[in-house]
């Protein structure tokens, strides 16, 4: 089962009011497990950025402005997404932003059907308790202090090891993710410890308390 690990960064809350998509992180998870493979990109979103939305993810629209336009990237996207499941923190958000970006070119929408919310899991999982990424990060020990600053693919990595275990994926006192590190893959797996054999040789004693029992069967099988 593959499933896409999607996370956005954006110009602000509305793509309506023309709002646009600045970074797309994407990780590929098969039978949940991250495989490695990833999809990231800055995007050129044709228009400043807000004070607001820079203190948030860091992104400049002069740094921005040396990254490709949404129009020139959408295939390679879509290419990689597929038709998979894409699991999001708040779907509804990256969804309409990414659905408006397609809008845009004459795409059809990604239907909603195919989003996983992690918000409503955490959230039907544990009621009344934080359900923000950082907040989950603490709740299931993920390390998240190097983000200092939301990052599309920082965020997409660190809501695929909560998401494993928010569905209960992960074999518990086990680590079985293989956790994407630039290009490198990096799996853990727990030491075995050997132990020399046991000796189990038979005593003189015991020896001769066996065949003493032995003697005492009438007609036993093994003399037939």
């Amino acid at each position: 089962m593959r499933e896409i690990v999607l996370d956005t960064e954006t110009t602000g809350l509305d793509p309506v009011s023309g709002d646009r998509i600045v970074e797309i992180g994407c990780i590929e998870l098969i039978n949940h497990l991250p495989t490695g493979e990833n999809y990231h990109q800055y995007v050129n979103p044709e228009r400043d950025v807000p004070a607001e939305s820079f203190r948030i993810h860091g992104l400049s629209e002069a740094f921005l402005g040396d990254f490709p336009i949404f129009a020139s990237i959408a295939d390679q996207f879509l290419d990689f997404i597929g038709d998979d499941k894409i699991v999001a923190h708040n779907a509804s958000f990256d969804m309409k932003f990414v659905n408006a970006e397609l809008a845009r070119l004459g795409f059809a929408p990604i239907p909603m059907s195919r989003a996983v919310d992690t918000v409503q899991i955490a959230r039907s999982r544990f009621p009344g308790a934080g359900a923000s990424l950082d907040d989950l990060c603490r709740r299931f020990g993920v390390d998240n202090t190097s983000r200092t600053l939301h990052g599309a693919l920082l965020d997409a990595d660190l809501l695929a090891a909560v998401y494993i275990d928010l569905i209960g994926a992960r074999e518990p006192g086990l680590d079985l993710t293989a956790r994407s590190v630039g290009s490198e893959t990096v799996t853990q797996r727990g030491e075995k410890t050997f132990r020399p054999p046991r000796p189990h040789a038979v005593s003189v004693a015991e020896g001769e308390a066996h065949e003493a029992f032995l003697g005492k069967i009438t007609d036993p099988l093994w003399k037939a």
